[in-house]
């Protein structure tokens, strides 16, 4: 269930990127469709054009708008972004510390959407290969576990290429 609502989330923001005009088709005017004029919006919307900023190059906003999600609502999906942003080194320094305490504070939130779970997969793998943070393989394999169980496919892929069993969702992991 909460796969199918992070699919029609996704959904919802691939519409919104291609609805909506990217930065390149105001060169450089300002427009109340333009995704910096939702930077200071009290609408928890404006964490979906987040991703839509970024996607179409409008970095600048989507950082103010994925940090202001993260500051105002406590906002997973736009922490795992944000998170994001920081190891690829888009638009910020390159900052895998900074952008692994992001997807740890995501992973230990609970979420209707599903968000949390896909922010477990990330910390568990950080975790487990030492990005960002200190090598802690029991936490990682927690931490994918968790996010197997709750339906996270390629947790599950993950621990088993590194020869693990595997929950099956909605089971509890016995394993521990």
């Amino acid at each position: 269930m909460r796969r199918q609502n992070a699919q029609a989330v996704l959904s919802v923001i691939v519409w919104l990127a291609l609805a909506i005009p990217g930065p390149a088709t105001w060169a450089g005017e300002t427009s109340d469709l333009a995704y910096g004029s939702f930077v200071d919006s009290d609408s928890r919307l404006k964490c979906l054009y987040g991703y839509a900023a970024e996607k179409t190059g409008d970095h600048r906003s989507a950082m103010l708008i994925f940090e202001d999600c993260i500051e105002r609502w406590n906002d997973v999906y736009s922490m795992i972004w944000l998170a994001q942003m920081y190891e690829t080194g888009v638009a910020v320094p390159q900052d895998l510390q900074k952008s692994t305490a992001l997807l740890k504070r995501g992973a230990e939130q609970q979420d209707e959407a599903g968000y949390a779970s896909l922010a477990r997969l990330h910390y568990g793998v950080a975790l487990y290969e030492g990005v960002g943070t200190e090598l802690d393989r029991e936490q990682g394999i927690r931490y994918l576990r968790l996010a197997a169980e709750e339906g996270v496919t390629e947790a599950c892929d993950y621990l088993t290429e590194q020869g693990l069993d595997c929950p099956q969702p909605g089971e509890p992991d016995t394993t521990q």
